[in-house]
């Protein structure tokens, strides 16, 4: 897979700025204190689905020709975004997720007008169901990786740079790919120096091992905060980019990643995902090596169930109290 252009990637913000304006990035004076440096975040959580998967689906969606039926697998933000795209193209969306997949992004799929079919106990099962459903149906299958959807992806972290173009580290959260590999697109399009890091889950950490082996290794995951990274094999091609553009994984633990979302309510009353808060979990891990430099953090999502996001500020507060 090829890395977008300057050129195809402001083409694409176009398509997106059809149905959503850009989202903002903020430097939150707490959110500094608590990082020991200057953090500039930017809000995906402010999409019309919450989460940064919506700008790549409308690019995709637009080259999109004679198409009547979509299915996608997703643990939820990718799926969003084929609903919300397949509905305004007057399509049907079959989504599959993973059973105990988040109940309130399987709703927000459902008022969506998508067909929710629960298979499999991790994504990747997910995803294997969804591609034979897509056979048997014929229906168009929406990857979770794909040039245009890169390309689109990427409107984001171009609004990031141009906006602080200083910026010296940008920490991103990998799922499956497309965030991180549109933020080295955007980087390297920009002419940027900015160091590229991606962020895993401890408990999912097939990105993190391939990066140090160098070859895609599969791995079983066992993340219960950060569902959106919760990936058991890489994409190849995804890999390949990171491997040659990205200048380090950084591994974060639930326990930090429930500390991120609370601390990230405390200091700008946002709702974060996990995934949406490991690059802020990172940042705070990384305290030391990011003193006196300039650090952006891609909040990719805020959907994050209500009992789970109430047990993490509950948690936070018991342990403010002691």
């Amino acid at each position: 897979m090829n890395l977008p252009t300057l050129s195809e990637i402001e083409t694409a913000a176009q398509i997106v700025y059809r149905a959503m304006p850009p989202t903002p990035q903020y430097r939150w004076p707490l959110l500094c204190e608590h990082a020991g440096t200057e953090v500039w975040l930017k809000h995906e959580n402010h999409t019309p689905v919450g989460a940064f998967k919506l700008r790549g689906g409308l690019v995709y969606f637009s080259q999109l020709k004679n198409v009547k039926g979509v299915i996608a697998a997703t643990r939820g933000n990718h799926g969003q975004s084929v609903a919300f795209c397949a509905r305004q193209y007057a399509m049907s969306a079959t989504i599959v997720v993973p059973h105990g997949n988040s109940a309130e992004k399987n709703a927000a799929m459902r008022s969506l007008g998508a067909t929710l079919i629960e298979h499999g106990h991790d994504f990747q099962a997910a995803l294997e169901h969804a591609q034979a459903l897509a056979n048997d149906q014929r229906l168009h299958m929406v990857p979770s990786l794909h040039p245009l959807l890169v390309a689109g992806v990427a409107s984001a972290s171009l609004e990031l740079l141009r906006v602080v173009p200083e910026l010296q580290t940008v920490y991103v959260p990998i799922g499956l790919g497309s965030g991180i590999c549109a933020a080295v697109a955007v980087r390297n399009a920009l002419g940027s120096s900015a160091e590229i890091v991606g962020v895993v889950s401890s408990q999912a950490r097939a990105y993190a091992v391939s990066f140090a082996e160098r070859r895609p290794v599969s791995l079983e995951v066992g993340t219960r905060i950060a569902d959106g990274m919760a990936v058991r094999t890489p994409d190849a091609s995804a890999l390949e980019l990171i491997l040659e553009h990205v200048d380090r994984i950084v591994e974060v633990t639930d326990d930090e990643v429930a500390q991120a979302i609370a601390i990230l309510f405390q200091c700008t009353h946002n709702c974060a995902e996990g995934a949406g808060a490991a690059p802020f979990a990172a940042i705070r891990k990384e305290r030391a090596r990011l003193a006196g430099r300039k650090v952006g953090a891609v909040l990719s999502g805020g959907n994050i169930d209500r009992p789970l996001f109430a047990s993490v500020l509950a948690r936070d507060a018991r342990d403010e109290s002691r």
